[in-house]
C-alpha cells in the first residue's frame, strides 16, 4: 500500500487494519483466477471495492442485524464485519464456489460471520433470516428486483440499502411503483465516505414499510 492508502485503512478500519490487509492480499492472489473480481480490478480494489464497501458501516446502528444479500466475493460484507465486529452479520450467497470462498475468509480472518448459501426470494431463506435491521446488496440486481427479493428479509422499519453508484437516483425514479409495490417507502440517495474516498460511496436506501394493520391499530390509539 502506498502511505496515503495506509493512512485511509487506519481511519476506516482502525484495530482491526491487519484483517483488511489481509482480506485485500487474498482477493488480489486469488480473485481474478476464482471468478470473483475482473483483471482489471486488481490495482483498484482499495478505493473501488474494499473502502468503498466499508464506509457503508457510517449508515448501520450499533449492534445491527445485517444480511449481506449476493455477497460474492464478500463485498461489501466481509470489509463491514472486519471494520464493525459489533454486527450480528450473514453472508448470503447461492453460487457453491462462491460459498467456498466466503467461508475460506471468515476462517482465515477469524471473523464472527455466518455464511448462508441460499438467494433472499427463497421461502426458507426469509423464513431463516427474517427481521433484520439493515439487508446490504452491491451490484446484485436493479432496484425493482432487489426491493422485492430484500425487503421481505427486514423487519418493520429496517433499512435496504442497496450500494449503485450514478443510477442511484434514476433507479429510484424508474422503480418507485415496483418498491412501494415491494413494501419498500421514503427511498432516497445517500452517500458515504466523502471524507475518505476520492469518490464517494453512492446508495439507494429503502425503508421496509409497516403493516397495513399495525397502521391502523396506531391509528386508532391516537383517536
Amino acid at each position: 500500500m502506498t502511505g496515503e492508502v495506509d493512512a485511509r485503512v487506519e481511519r476506516v478500519f482502525g484495530e482491526h487494519s491487519a484483517k483488511a490487509v489481509e482480506f485485500t492480499a487474498m482477493l488480489t492472489e486469488h480473485g481474478v483466477e476464482r471468478g470473483l473480481i475482473g483483471p482489471r480490478e486488481v490495482d483498484r480494489l482499495w478505493e473501488r471495492h474494499v473502502l468503498n464497501s466499508a464506509v457503508v458501516a457510517e449508515l448501520l446502528p450499533q449492534g445491527s442485524k445485517v444480511v449481506d444479500v449476493g455477497s460474492g466475493a464478500g463485498l461489501p460484507g466481509i470489509p463491514l464485519a472486519i471494520a464493525r465486529p459489533d454486527l450480528e452479520l450473514v453472508l448470503l450467497e447461492p453460487m457453491a464456489r462462491r460459498v467456498a470462498w466466503l467461508t475460506e475468509v471468515v476462517d482465515a480472518l477469524g471473523l464472527q460471520v455466518e455464511v448462508v448459501r441460499g438467494r433472499a426470494e427463497e421461502g426458507p431463506v426469509r423464513k431463516r433470516l427474517a427481521d433484520r435491521d439493515v439487508v446490504t446488496a452491491r451490484a446484485v440486481a436493479p432496484l425493482e428486483r432487489l426491493a422485492g427479493w430484500c425487503l421481505p428479509l427486514l423487519r418493520p422499519g429496517g433499512h435496504l440499502v442497496a450500494l449503485k453508484g450514478e443510477s442511484a437516483q434514476e433507479e429510484i425514479d424508474r422503480d418507485a411503483e415496483a418498491v412501494r409495490r415491494a413494501g419498500g417507502v421514503r427511498p432516497r440517495v445517500a452517500s458515504c465516505g466523502g471524507d475518505v474516498l476520492d469518490v464517494p460511496t453512492t446508495l439507494v436506501v429503502v425503508e421496509r414499510a409497516e403493516p397495513a394493520a399495525r397502521k391502523d391499530r396506531r391509528a386508532k390509539k391516537a383517536r
